[in-house]
């Protein structure tokens, strides 16, 4: 198959389609829609082709019959009708007040006006011109008009940090899209897509007509790559690359239906020729691991944390789910559900291993809060770990919770608690893209904590004492026999026992063992 160009960041569907780039066909999803009903709302992360979907839907209703040829919807369309379309965009730039949100409207509304010819009565950032622009673009044009509104949340996430300006931007935004409802008469088909998903007695509370197609299974494919893209439209760049090392770095989103790559990191990956976060380092999630913080989230919780469908969308500026936001921004995705009468259970994880050690790295690093003095505590950790020096990791260990400022501890009554310990442990070996399993189920009780690396397992205790070793925590392993579970593997079995002194806040025993009736 012939190469062609990486769609790095571009957006616009007709400079794809007309400069030889890759495009990955969306347009039965696109027809779907379009046959099945008339106003439809779509959340997806930054970066997954969001922009591209609404351009293509822009692009098919105007009558670019052109830009479609030889795709699924090019004999599924009637190319003699052209229909008005007016694009609302918040992609571009960041508002950071309430009067910044007025003349981007100002903007938005003045340059649909020049596009369509039509001239408003009102000032362009009087919701009123909205209304009017969509019932002269229905007279002059003679056919309903296409509303379309991209990154429609970006005003208020902007300035989620920020909560009255938010809910600033969040009434000025429901003021705008309430004439969508209004305007129901004139209106062929509307579509909003953004990030988040907000309650809909917030920002849509004058547009509670649109249809949710988030968790649709239909449309779980409708951005992102499948197995199957990759296969078909990408494998002139497959050469040369583990399949499944792309699937653990990149796969794993799902929205109920079938699972995809990350589109961004995929292209990027054919480009660089290298695995490297770059979905991730691409937005600094700092609002985020500051609300982790806050609450005191179990680091070892985010692999595995349990939610309902409803709650996924309960998503506000003044009612922060962090189940919801981990979940609309990418950084968790759904592993498992099931329905049960009046709900349906979810189970969050991690997408892959870009997002799994990305961000339990953030999160490390907002303990120590020294960059580079956590980079080095990681690469050391792993170095250790690799040739089983315990003895020095043990120091390591050591330097790494006196690092830790003592504020932290003082605001943090959960230092007191194995559960915290547990959980800076998790932080930092997830970081480096181990297998870490929290509360591992046996037979005999829970480990607090299995990690599987060099074809060698570890089990780790943790004990809370006072001040002194008490060798607790290596007794519970061996008396528990917790590495029974791992002995069918024939791999070295090693038993690690971490005690920590609640008044010193750190390591005063560790004790390690090797399962004698384990691999010799």
């Amino acid at each position: 198959m012939n190469r062609r160009k990486l769609p790095i960041g571009i957006q616009t569907f007709s400079e794809i389609r007309e400069g030889d780039f890759y495009y990955v066909d969306k347009t039965r999803h696109i027809v779907n829609l379009i046959d099945s009903g008339k106003y439809y709302f779509l959340s997806r992360p930054r970066r997954f082709g969001k922009s591209l979907l609404v351009d293509t839907l822009q692009e098919l209703f105007q009558g670019n019959e052109a830009l479609f040829r030889g795709l699924y919807a090019h004999d599924k369309w009637d190319w003699s009708i052209k229909f008005p379309v007016i694009k609302l965009s918040f992609g571009g730039g960041v508002l950071k007040t309430e009067r910044e949100l007025t003349e981007k409207l100002e903007e938005l509304f003045r340059d649909n006006a020049q596009r369509l010819g039509l001239v408003c009565d009102y000032a362009f950032d009087d919701r009123r011109c909205f209304a009017q622009l969509i019932r002269l673009a229905h007279e002059k044009y003679g056919q309903r008009v296409v509303v379309l509104v991209d990154e429609y949340d970006k005003p208020i996430l902007d300035n989620i940090t920020k909560s009255t300006i938010a809910l600033g931007m969040r009434e000025g935004l429901r003021n705008v899209y309430s004439v969508i409802k209004d305007s129901d008469s004139h209106v062929k088909f509307a579509f909003l897509t953004g990030v988040s998903k907000f309650s809909k007695v917030s920002i849509f509370s004058g547009l509670n007509n649109l249809n949710d197609i988030t968790l649709d299974r239909k449309y779980a494919t409708i951005c992102g790559y499948t197995e199957g893209d990759l296969d078909q439209v990408f494998a002139s760049e497959l050469s040369g690359f583990d399949r499944e090392e792309i699937r653990r770095w990149y796969n794993g989103y799902r929205w109920l239906g079938e699972g995809v790559y990350n589109p961004f990191d995929v292209l990027l990956l054919f480009e660089k020729q290298e695995f490297r976060p770059f979905w991730f380092e691409t937005g600094t999630p700092t609002f985020l691991i500051d609300l982790l913080m806050e609450r005191q989230v179990f680091a070892p919780d985010l692999g595995r944390l349990q939610t309902s469908a409803d709650l996924l969308s309960s998503f506000d500026v003044d009612a922060i789910e962090i189940e919801a936001l981990l979940f609309q921004t990418g950084y968790l995705t759904i592993s498992e559900h099931r329905d049960i009468p009046g709900m349906q259970q979810i189970i969050l994880g991690y997408p892959n291993l870009e997002v799994q050690t990305s961000l339990n790295r953030w999160l490390s690093r907002a303990l120590v809060r020294d960059n580079h003095a956590q980079n080095l505590l990681s690469i050391r950790l792993y170095e250790l770990l690799s040739i089983n020096d315990f003895s020095a990791l043990r120091e390591l260990i050591h330097a790494f919770f006196a690092s830790i400022p003592c504020d932290w501890y003082r605001n943090n009554s959960i230092a007191t608690y194995e559960g915290y310990y547990a959980s800076v442990f998790y932080t930092y070996f997830a970081s480096l893209g181990m297998k870490v399993i929290p509360e591992d189920a046996t037979d005999k009780g829970r480990i607090d904590m299995t990690v599987l690396f060099n074809n060698q397992i570890y089990i780790f205790e943790f004990k809370v004492v006072e001040d002194i070793q008490e060798g607790k925590a290596l007794a519970q392993i061996q008396a528990r026999d917790y590495a029974a579970k791992y002995r069918a593997r024939n791999q070295p079995i090693h038993l690690v026992g971490v005690e920590f002194s609640r008044r010193s806040r750190n390591i005063v025993g560790f004790e390690v063992a090797r399962d004698s009736a384990g691999c010799p």
